[in-house]
């Protein structure tokens, strides 16, 4: 099916799967040192750079060598900038409630639970969502317009991504600015622009497997699972929910939109 190396693929898939299961183990061995789990956010990132350099060695020979380095760099740029913000984000900062929460229904050794249902979970979940950079290196053939547009989209997301936690980041180092909502910058256009720069970064990394219609056919599920997961699952619905009590957020919600970026409403 348009010279889509089948064989090859499929065993890049599982020295990926080794290479995230060997990033959320040794992040695991660092969290029960440590005694916090909280730096399990910190291997997201790190997860998608790592499976994203064994897919590019794994994949020599077998697909476009400008493919090759163009989803491996964007990957990498992309998982290990997310990676230094979150480590600085949580620096001198104790257990994240969300894991405290979790934890506190463990049956049996808080420990082993956490490795089930946030180490092992995430390392299949970074497998899972990692499948176009996976894809993309088997793709025959030199980049098309697709792949352009990909590098393109990529690039808005990393602005909206980068650009907005810095924002909110010097929002909230502001002592003048607490309790108050940040409504400036791109966060006047949208309440989530790290969230929607996440999509439009994993929408634009699915592109670079669109020259081949076997690459996109197994790959488009990366995107669509990360949608659902800014959307729906632990992104911006969490994250609303937990500032829902706070005064003028009711307001902040009102004028501004939920998740695409559109100028504020009166």
């Amino acid at each position: 099916m348009n010279g889509f190396p089948w064989a090859d693929f499929a065993a890049g898939l599982g020295w990926s799967a080794a290479a995230a299961l060997a990033v959320l183990l040794a992040t695991f061995a660092v969290a029960l040192r440590k005694g916090l789990h909280r730096i399990v956010d910190v291997a997201w990132g790190l997860g998608f750079t790592a499976v994203a350099l064994v897919s590019y060695a794994a994949s020599a020979g077998s697909g476009d060598p400008g493919r090759r380095v163009l989803v491996t760099v964007l990957t990498a740029v992309w998982g290990v900038r997310l990676a230094v913000h979150i480590a600085r984000r949580g620096r001198g900062h104790g257990e994240d409630p969300r894991y405290e929460r979790m934890l506190a229904k463990a049956p049996g050794s808080r420990n082993l639970y956490a490795l089930r249902m946030v180490y092992l979970l995430q390392g299949a979940l970074v497998w899972l969502v990692s499948l176009p950079v996976q894809a993309a290196g088997y793709v025959p053939g030199p980049m098309s317009g697709f792949a352009w547009a990909g590098g393109a989209l990529w690039a808005v997301g990393m602005v909206f991504e980068a650009v907005g936690d810095a924002q909110l980041a010097r929002f909230k180092a502001d002592p003048a600015a607490k309790g108050r909502i940040m409504d400036r910058g791109l966060w006047r256009y949208t309440r989530h622009p790290n969230y929607f720069g996440d999509f439009c970064v994993w929408w634009g990394l699915f592109l670079l497997t669109c020259d081949s219609l076997p690459a996109a056919a197994v790959s488009v599920v990366s995107p669509v699972v990360m949608t659902l997961l800014l959307t729906k699952g632990s992104g911006k619905r969490l994250l609303e929910q937990h500032m829902a009590g706070r005064p003028g957020y009711t307001e902040y919600v009102a004028r501004t939109s939920g998740f695409f970026p559109w100028p504020p409403r009166r």
